[in-house]
């Protein structure tokens, strides 16, 4: 285990789809002082325009997962932000930070703007039913 920077850090942002979860972590990208990038699992899905697949969920959240770990190990801030309904879908983000001795922030954005990715209501429902409170 190798120590970072005392800047580097790992921002876990939590919500619902349309709950203005990547729409913060590009403000907070934006006014950071220190070199912070931001990656979601959506991100996997986003070519040309965004085209999601739900047979390559598993492959999304293992290449968020993958990207964070190599900006961590560089030193480099990150900011996470997925639905993280689960406390199980925190960990491998919460074991990356202890792997690397990075604080961790995990936060809850509670917004409803809509999901710009047309999520089915009864899908919104079913996630909101499994939710598991952090802390």
């Amino acid at each position: 285990m190798e120590q970072r920077t005392v800047n580097t850090q790992l921002i876990l942002l939590r919500g619902l789809p349309g709950s203005g979860k990547s729409t913060f972590a590009r403000l907070l990208v934006n006014v950071s002082r220190e070199e912070i990038v931001h990656y979601e699992a959506d991100m996997y899905f986003q070519k040309d325009k965004y085209c999601f697949d739900a047979s390559k969920l598993s492959d999304a959240h293992q290449w968020c997962l993958q990207a964070t770990s190599n900006m961590l190990e560089a030193g480099v801030s990150v900011i996470v932000s997925n639905t993280f309904t689960r406390l199980m879908e925190l960990q491998p983000y919460l074991n990356l930070a202890k792997r690397y001795n990075v604080p961790v922030t995990v936060l809850h954005v509670e917004g409803n703007h809509g999901s710009i990715h047309n999520v089915p209501e009864q899908t919104m429902h079913k996630m909101a039913a499994r939710w598991e409170s952090y802390q």
